[in-house]
């Protein structure tokens, strides 16, 4: 099965940096499709919108533009992601599964400094992935970051809650 992110232009009436989307909408669909998984994008944002997920990765991002990448989902869609990437089945969140899901954001952020390297937005160096178990934190974002947000909706006909479907990617930049 083949990844895919299913929309004409998502971006056509929201004001988001085209190229930043790109670079994160295709990433997302190649470290999907590792796992042979589908995913759609549902909604984008220049603006901060809150994980509703209980595990982010987070990974610093430096060069000609420095910032971070998060990637927030349920444990649910976590366990299906790393399940797919590792072709293995989970049912609880365990030690191997926070290790994929940083595996993922590292993959997810690899993808986008690949995808950006000709661009302003260019890095050079990508931190180690860190991951963030629970849902009582915020991320504080400084005046001037370039700022975006892109949802997808990952096809499992299993999971009932949208929550469980639902991986967010979000990317701030300072160009410097």
């Amino acid at each position: 099965m083949v990844a895919a992110i299913a929309s004409d232009n998502p971006t056509a009436t929201l004001p988001v940096n085209e190229k930043l989307f790109r670079a994160i909408s295709t990433s997302v669909e190649d470290a999907l499709s590792m796992g042979g998984l589908v995913a759609s994008c549902v909604g984008t944002s220049s603006v901060p919108i809150p994980g509703n997920g209980t595990i982010t990765g987070l990974i610093g991002v430096h060069g000609s533009a420095s910032g971070f990448v998060t990637v927030n989902s349920s444990e649910t869609l976590a366990m299906k992601v790393v399940g797919g990437l590792l072709q293995d089945d989970f049912s609880t969140l365990s030690a191997q599964i926070i290790d994929g899901f940083g595996e993922l954001t590292n993959i997810i952020a690899g993808g986008i400094k690949a995808r950006l390297s000709k661009s302003e937005f260019q890095f050079s160096k990508i931190t180690v992935p860190s991951v963030i178990i629970g849902e009582s934190y915020e991320i504080a974002y400084a005046k001037g970051l370039e700022f975006i947000c892109v949802v997808f909706e990952l096809n499992d006909p299993n999971a009932i809650m949208l929550d469980q479907r639902l991986l967010r990617v979000s990317m701030s930049l300072l160009r410097l």
